[in-house]
């Protein structure tokens, strides 16, 4: 019994030496050291959910600080495009397109990426994540976005869909 007792502490004790996101790859991916703001980021039927073309998919983030958020997604085919900007309180929101309009599913078919990134200072003036892009490349357009933002607080969170 005391033997279970000490291990379960123990692994506890370790447990909290390890982040449970892990800022410092995530870091060095985009070259830059982030903060945990963004606690929460997924489409509204959960991460790697399915939804069909027209259909219209929201997105729940959770932020423990106001802020600025761009959503930018990548499609299967490499094609990388913003489709929001938004300033949020710290809080829960549920984002699914600016008044009047939704984020509507369209072609291709496969896995979409979306990444939700988060600054302390306004969007970048003039600068537009658009194009088709590697992985690679994709994190480095992100990398020049949160660069040219001048933002001291920044973290990015990923998301997926898929489109069927």
């Amino acid at each position: 019994m005391r033997t279970k007792l000490f291990l379960a502490l123990l692994a506890v004790l370790l447990s909290s030496c390890f982040p449970s996101r892990s800022s410092l790859t995530v870091g060095l991916r985009f070259g830059f050291e982030l903060s945990p703001v963004i606690t929460r980021f997924e489409p509204d039927r959960g991460q790697g959910a399915s939804y069909r073309v027209g259909e219209s998919v929201s997105f729940i983030i959770s932020l423990t600080r106001a802020g600025y958020v761009a959503l930018v997604g990548l499609d299967p085919d490499g094609t990388a495009y913003e489709f929001d900007r938004v300033f949020l309180n710290p809080g829960t929101h549920l984002l699914s397109g600016p008044p009047g309009f939704r984020y509507e599913l369209r072609p291709p078919l496969g896995m979409q990426r979306v990444r939700a990134i988060y600054t302390d200072t306004p969007y970048p003036s003039g600068f537009v994540i658009r194009g088709t892009y590697s992985l690679e490349r994709w994190d480095q357009q992100i990398s020049i976005y949160i660069d040219r933002s001048g933002s001291r607080v920044r973290d990015v969170a990923e998301t997926y869909l898929y489109i069927r």
